[in-house]
């Protein structure tokens, strides 16, 4: 109860009889626990989603492995959250959806896992909730924590492939809790190969890319993702575009979309850190390098994996805004994308 409610109380004890103040104290938690009830929903949107009718991806988490409010964050970016947290604000990963063939895959089970396959499920429409595979690209916690409610302390799965590439196979197979995964048959490790397709169905493929990005326990890839019609580029976490053996602007033209690294917008945005620990290319670099591409080549570009520093958080920012005139693209959770 509130202090005005709870001195309300105590002079009613005082002045009225028994059966009095029990009927009232009735009325006064009542009302106190509807107000609450009442501001919860407000809070806490609950979005409806269309079941999609063809071959999609879904935009499930745009941001960076730990989250938004980050960890023992005492920045403004974060005060506000801490005491209303923004329901949409989860950790990078995105579905697919295959309506021909009944089955969804994920890419990336990060710690917002459950509400993300909730959401990915509602779309789909299928029986199933638990997806037909999981695509990771690196073991670096934002991208593969989730993986441990697949275990006997949670759904307790059956035979989810994973597919990872070797280094990240040999670290889910040697390392605790991930090997009791891999050892119960909750999940069942599919090694994979940079440049490597696997064909999902007869109309959708899924190729890796190898990456150069901190390499500590595995590799690191992105993702080419190939449906009836479109195709995806999905690279949320690179060193820098320059260390890359390949032309970031040759994968773009290959492609209908491409989610790329945008971990944080620019230097100043992360003066407290040292970016050769954390090397990311930042947005205002991206742009940069992008500046002179077509508006139908910049229009294919969805910036993704935002850092809990970054303004592009914030669709009122004037950053964010100045990045929408550019022409580039901001992902935004459950968007779809049709292949």
């Amino acid at each position: 109860m509130s202090v005005i409610v709870q001195a309300l109380y105590r002079r009613i004890i005082i002045k009225v009889p028994a059966i009095a103040v029990f009927l009232i104290t009735l009325i006064l938690f009542s009302s106190c626990s509807n107000s609450q009830h009442e501001t919860n929903a407000n809070a806490v949107p609950n979005p409806t989603f269309s079941v999609v009718d063809n071959t999609s991806l879904v935009i499930l988490g745009t941001v960076q492995d730990a989250g938004s409010p980050h960890i023992a964050c005492k920045r403004d970016c974060c005060k506000a959250l801490f005491k209303n947290p923004d329901p949409l604000r989860k950790v990078v990963s995105l579905g697919l959806i295959d309506t021909q063939a009944q089955q969804t895959y994920l890419f990336e089970a990060g710690p917002d896992i459950t509400s993300q396959l909730k959401v990915l499920h509602t779309f789909s429409g299928f029986e199933q909730e638990i997806p037909d595979g999981i695509f990771l690209t690196h073991a670096h916690i934002g991208h593969y924590a989730g993986l441990m409610y697949l275990g006997k302390e949670a759904v307790n799965a059956s035979e989810v492939p994973v597919f990872s590439m070797p280094r990240m196979k040999i670290f889910l197979e040697t390392n605790g809790p991930w090997s009791q995964l891999f050892t119960n048959k909750n999940i069942i490790l599919n090694e994979i190969h940079a440049e490597e397709e696997i064909l999902l169905s007869e109309h959708l493929k899924v190729t890796s890319v190898k990456v150069p990005h901190r390499d500590e326990f595995s590799e690191t890839v992105g993702y080419r993702i190939e449906g009836p019609s479109k195709s995806a580029l999905f690279i949320p976490d690179i060193d820098k575009w320059e260390k890359w053996e390949l032309s970031i602007v040759d994968a773009i033209s290959e492609v209908d979309y491409a989610f790329l690294d945008a971990t944080f917008y620019d230097a100043e945005e992360i003066g407290y850190r040292d970016i050769s620990e954390i090397p990311h290319p930042f947005v205002i670099e991206s742009m940069t390098l992008f500046k002179a591409l077509p508006s139908t080549e910049k229009n294919k570009i969805h910036f993704i994996h935002f850092n809990h520093t970054n303004p592009l958080l914030d669709p009122e920012s004037e950053v964010y805004k100045a990045v929408i005139e550019e022409g580039f693209n901001i992902a935004r959770i459950h968007d779809v994308i049709s292949l």
